[in-house]
């Protein structure tokens, strides 16, 4: 069965290094989280080309939706 998986990226404007937001990047995976990481550097390439203002500082996987998940029970996660 195939499911989601968001790459989530720390990215920063290379003009200005200290404005970093974060990017998901959500497609279709049929794999484990650390196979994922393994994967990611294709799709980040890509998006790197398309956004060449900013640089990524750091990046994880992730399933969609489950840092929203987390919150809502009230967990707390550090920026």
């Amino acid at each position: 069965m195939t499911g989601f998986i968001e790459i989530v990226m720390l990215v920063c404007a290379i003009a200005q290094p200290d404005r970093c937001e974060d990017k998901h990047l959500q497609f279709a995976w049929q794999g484990s989280l650390r196979q994922c990481v393994m994967a990611a550097q294709p799709y980040m390439a890509q998006w790197i080309a398309e956004h060449p203002q900013w640089t990524i500082k750091e990046y994880h996987c992730d399933y969609p939706g489950r840092k929203d998940k987390a919150d809502a029970r009230g967990s707390a996660r550090a920026a």
